[in-house]
């Protein structure tokens, strides 16, 4: 298949389809597409930018256009609101005039139209939270749900969301279509996979334990007291929007007021942040209003932005599985992008952890000692790249 004119769709889709430009599909959606429109179930993983929101969507849609009903036919599991929103945006456009519009079940916002959107909705993009708490006041009826998709499953599970997940696919038909996308495949996913799908289909591509290829990555080696220094310089230089990661809520509030008084156009996302301001600020971020966007790792999966040219971990993650999805951001879709790291202290140790588990090793930089105003002189190092080995039933790409 090199375009979607190819596939088995109504000619709906297909004029949805290229009104939107989408017309040669990625790698994921090569694989993933074709067994999903056979009504299998399918376990794919890839790494963050590959297309795996459209290699659940075509053949969602397809579905719901070729088998009509008023029941609810279709539940889309997530783990934050802004992807939720995100993918609802997707499905929007690429919604046939036959379809009705999907039911939003998140949290952070007011449940009252939430609730009559469920009235007559067929499909359903929930957060766990948000349903699990419908489902226990029995304003949800999942019974008749004919197709699961599990939306980066890894992050749910990574999030606490694994007993209301259990719970809400107890209350799921056994004869279901299942469809499972994540970044990476642990043993918490296996064994939900396991249980609650039939005879999937694996599709992996390529390695999701190391950042992809299209990311520059580099580390910034700096004294304690020196990162906001290095991080103005680098924001000078940078010509296009900058995601910034910090590890604490606090620590992003703070990061957001030094950069605002230097001149930058910054917003924040964090977990005590309303969902109002978390849509402003992302929206914003989008929309080019703001060069700087600094976030906990809430936004590190499950972010779709287009265009991020440089990645900043101002503080590294506590997992190297958090370390992808961070750089992830950027280099989407074959595009080229930048990842820095700015590390001091035991965080060079912490780096060396990371670099160690995802088989790589990372370049380095070091700010002249003399003064941090100075340019950044560094020592290369080289990339090394890890080997792959298939196993039973799995497709590299």
């Amino acid at each position: 298949m090199t375009t979607f004119t190819e596939l088995p769709l109504s000619s709906a889709l297909q004029q949805k389809l290229a009104a939107a430009q989408f017309t040669i599909p990625t790698p994921i959606q090569i694989q993933a597409i074709p067994p999903a429109l056979e009504r299998k179930d399918v376990l794919a993983t890839a790494q963050t930018g590959t297309g795996k929101t459209l290699a659940f969507l075509i053949p969602m849609i397809e579905m719901l256009s070729q088998q009509p009903s008023r029941q609810l036919n279709v539940l889309v599991l997530l783990p934050t609101r802004e992807l939720a929103m995100q993918v609802n945006e997707e499905y929007e456009r690429l919604r046939t005039k036959a379809l009705p519009k999907a039911a939003l079940v998140i949290g952070g916002v007011a449940e009252g139209g939430q609730m009559r959107d469920l009235r007559n909705a067929q499909v359903i993009f929930a957060t766990p939270g948000r349903l699990e708490d419908f489902l226990d006041r029995k304003i949800v009826d999942l019974r008749h749900v004919k197709l699961l998709v599990l939306d980066e499953a890894d992050r749910m599970l990574d999030m606490g969301f694994l007993p209301s997940i259990r719970r809400i696919l107890s209350c799921l038909p056994a004869r279901r279509q299942t469809l499972c996308f994540s970044a990476t495949l642990e043993q918490s996913v296996a064994s939900l996979v396991n249980q609650y799908m039939y005879q999937p289909l694996r599709v992996a591509l390529g390695s999701v334990l190391k950042p992809a290829e299209s990311v520059e990555l580099k580390a910034y080696e700096v004294r304690p007291g020196e990162k906001l220094g290095v991080l103005r310089q680098l924001l000078n230089e940078e010509k296009g929007q900058t995601l910034v990661f910090t590890r604490t809520k606090r620590g992003t509030q703070r990061l957001v007021k030094e950069l605002v008084r230097d001149g930058f156009n910054a917003a924040m996302i964090h977990g005590d942040r309303t969902q109002a301001q978390r849509n402003g600020a992302l929206s914003g971020f989008q929309e080019g209003r703001y060069q700087v966007l600094v976030a906990t790792d809430i936004a590190s999966r499950g972010l779709h932005v287009d265009d991020v040219a440089h990645v900043i971990n101002y503080d590294l993650p506590k997992m190297a599985e958090d370390f992808i999805h961070r750089v992830g951001r950027t280099g989407r879709a074959g595009s080229q992008g930048r990842a820095s790291s700015l590390v001091a202290g035991a965080e060079i140790l912490e780096l060396r952890n990371i670099e160690r588990t995802l088989k790589l090793r990372i370049e380095r930089k070091q700010m002249d000692a003399s003064a941090s105003g100075q340019p950044i002189r560094f020592v290369e190092n080289t990339l090394a790249t890890r080997t792959l080995t298939a196993l039973p039933g799995e497709v590299f790409v």
